[in-house]
């Protein structure tokens, strides 16, 4: 009788294991992101500051529902509206600060510095 509750016990645990295992690997892999990307993402720039060499292109992503730009605040660059899971894309070529935000919500921010 007592083998019952070490088996019952052992199979619980041993499940629950599998379980968290499952949802640590799968979170991870989900928050990972591609080098030189932004993910725009509850309203906010993640990262908000990236540092690149001259010549990178940054990529952000609008994983939100709602619809987002990225605007150069010198009018370097700007993109159309993105809807969930477009992309963006842009080359920086030369050095310096570029500060960014969005036109549609100007709270949301980010720095790319560009050495």
């Amino acid at each position: 009788m007592l083998s019952i509750h070490y088996r019952r016990a052992f199979a619980l645990f041993y499940g629950i294991g599998i379980l968290m295992a499952g949802a640590t690997f799968g979170l991870s892999a989900a928050q990972a992101q591609e080098p030189n990307q932004i993910v725009i993402k509850n309203f906010m720039f993640s990262p908000m500051a990236l540092t690149v060499k001259a010549g990178t292109t940054v990529t952000w992503k609008n994983m939100d529902g709602e619809p987002h730009t990225v605007v150069n605040d010198a009018g370097v660059f700007h993109s159309a509206a993105l809807d969930q899971n477009d992309t963006y894309q842009f080359k920086f070529d030369k050095p310096g600060v570029y500060k960014v935000f969005c036109g549609i919500h100007p709270y949301m921010k980010a720095t790319i510095t560009v050495q």
